[in-house]
């Protein structure tokens, strides 16, 4: 969430009241809704009236009320090129703006989707329409959240990465909350006191908002709208930093597999109940 809404922020600055005069579709696969040439008529020569986020997703919406949705999930990126030139070797959809600016959708594994979608048609996008509360809303409180994994026998991790539950919270930002609740992140979600939910509500805001603040998180593919790094990732307790010590205590950070991701923990500031 907090990389994809630093993209939003810049994109909706640069894109917002620029008409999309033409498409460049290198990689057609890419566009999953409509076919190709329903996607080029629905968006060429309409405005962009700007760039909202739901979760992960970006959501560029047009004059005609329709949007364009952006789901860039590890390796996508959509940067603003003022001059409509691109270095991306892996630019797979081209938005060529008006002024000659273009917009670049580039993915090195192409694991992104790309949605032209109506009103009505939000639905079709399952994890868009099932999104729970994201953190920093009004909708996302503590007593949500104790309410939320009372009847949850999954690992606290697992719960956290579900976004029907809260919507926007990835693999570095769950092990970063977690760490300052002082949960371990094989807690049955069921198993938090109501005070524990309380400090992990304070907590995931906590890292969403220093990741916000920060730039986002760059490891490798990460890039913001103007095609630049995060440097979130100077600021980590513990994600990424098996066998460094702790900020905090000293004891080597561990890592072990929750629910086939990566997970990093202090076994001594989480230790497990």
């Amino acid at each position: 969430m907090p990389e994809v809404e630093i993209i939003r922020r810049y994109l909706d600055k640069q894109t917002a009241g620029k008409k999309i005069m033409d498409l460049d579709i290198r990689l057609p696969r890419m566009i999953k809704w409509p076919d190709t040439e329903g996607f080029r008529d629905m968006v060429t020569g309409r405005t962009i009236k700007g760039m909202n986020r739901r979760g992960k997703y970006l959501l560029m919406e047009l004059d005609n009320g329709n949007e364009v949705v952006f789901h860039l999930r590890m390796t996508g990126r959509l940067v603003f090129e003022p001059t409509g030139k691109t270095t991306d070797s892996h630019a797979r959809v081209i938005f060529h703006l008006q002024y000659g600016a273009s917009l670049v959708y580039g993915d090195t594994r192409t694991l992104g989707t790309i949605h032209g979608i109506k009103p009505e048609e939000r639905t079709m996008l399952k994890g868009l329409a099932e999104m729970g509360p994201e953190p920093l809303s009004a909708d996302f409180t503590a007593k949500y959240l104790e309410q939320a994994v009372s009847r949850r026998k999954t690992a606290i991790k697992s719960f956290l990465l579900n976004q029907k539950y809260i919507g926007g919270i990835g693999n570095i930002y769950a092990d970063e909350a977690l760490f300052l609740a002082g949960i371990h992140p094989l807690r049955p979600a069921s198993s938090l006191s109501a005070g524990e939910c309380q400090r992990l509500w304070e907590s995931v805001n906590q890292v969403i908002a220093a990741g916000i603040e920060d730039g986002g998180t760059t490891f490798r593919d990460y890039q913001n709208g103007e095609g630049g790094k995060g440097s979130h990732q100077d600021h980590l307790y513990v994600y990424a930093r098996k066998g460094e010590p702790c900020r905090n205590c000293q004891t080597p950070i561990e890592r072990i597999i929750v629910g086939g991701r990566g997970t990093h923990f202090c076994p001594h500031c989480q230790e497990e109940c």
